[in-house]
């Protein structure tokens, strides 16, 4: 079950990660990530009136700090989308968000067995050759307005947040509910918002882009249930590494409605990423 719901997660952040950076493209990134971080919000304190369990003041605590890494990895991650290659941002943040749970998971007791780290081992180089996007005659990759540099910040920086966000969560028990969710998402907000003052970016959320970041917030919030869930019922580090397949689905997204044609590498990544599951399930 924790294999079904990481990769249930791994394809919603994958839509939520595709259609929030075409639109960073189009708008401030800062303003697409607070408009979809704001509506995820509602979405998320919605269901948790349908759920909210029994939460320990430890659930809230862990719930606020996963907001802050939410925050931070998406608004880093739509503007290295927006302004950078994906080639680059893409695999970085990916392996980052898998890489700080697993270590987590581990100081705290975890022990997969031998199937389990195999499937854990194929995983990073799955998610990092799946992200090397080709780009097609006339394809509609982004300008690179950053330079290599700012890509691999972006990348770390973003990556970093969704490993603090994997982690935090991790450590909400399952009979706390949703409503840490809900305040996970609630801190997500100001604390994009803080970032973006403190880096002098445009993070009012205006025009179609903004109306459109909701659908953003509506997948991202579904992603995040689902890793919830998944964190809940199996291991830390199984979640952690499923649901960072995320570029996978990004990767077949821009090769069906962009147009992009899959590489040998991004190939071979696909086909890492099915050995990584099936090892990881039978494990």
């Amino acid at each position: 079950m924790v294999v079904l719901l990481a990769l249930g997660s791994a394809a919603a952040y994958g839509i939520s990660d595709f259609a929030g950076g075409i639109l960073s493209r189009r708008s401030s990134p800062w303003a697409v990530a607070v408009a979809a971080q704001a509506s995820a919000a509602v979405l998320t304190l919605l269901v948790a009136t349908l759920s909210w369990g029994d939460p320990e003041p430890a659930a809230w605590a862990w719930g606020a700090l996963s907001g802050v890494g939410g925050g931070f990895g998406a608004a880093f991650l739509y503007r290295g989308l927006g302004a950078g290659s994906m080639t680059v941002v893409a695999p970085v943040s990916a392996v980052g968000a898998a890489l700080l749970p697993v270590a987590v998971g581990i100081a705290s007791g975890e022990r997969p067995n031998a199937l389990t780290w195999i499937g854990v081992a194929c995983a990073f180089p799955a998610i990092w050759l799946v992200s090397l996007a080709i780009e097609a005659p006339g394809g509609t990759h982004a300008p690179r307005r950053r330079g290599r540099a700012g890509e691999l910040t972006d990348g770390l920086l973003a990556g970093l947040g969704f490993g603090l966000l994997f982690s935090a969560l991790g450590q909400v028990r399952d009979t706390a509910g949703l409503g840490p969710l809900a305040m996970s998402y609630a801190v997500s907000v100001p604390a994009t918002i803080v970032l973006a003052i403190m880096l002098g970016a445009s993070w009012v959320p205006r025009g179609r882009a903004a109306v459109q970041a909701v659908g953003v917030g509506v997948f991202g919030t579904a992603a995040t249930v689902l890793f919830l869930l998944a964190a809940q019922t199996g291991l830390l580090t199984v979640a952690a590494v499923m649901s960072s397949l995320y570029p996978a689905t990004t990767v077949l997204l821009a090769a069906v409605l962009l147009h992009e044609r899959i590489g040998k590498a991004q190939g071979l990544g696909l086909l890492l990423a099915g050995c990584a599951v099936g090892l990881v399930a039978a494990g």
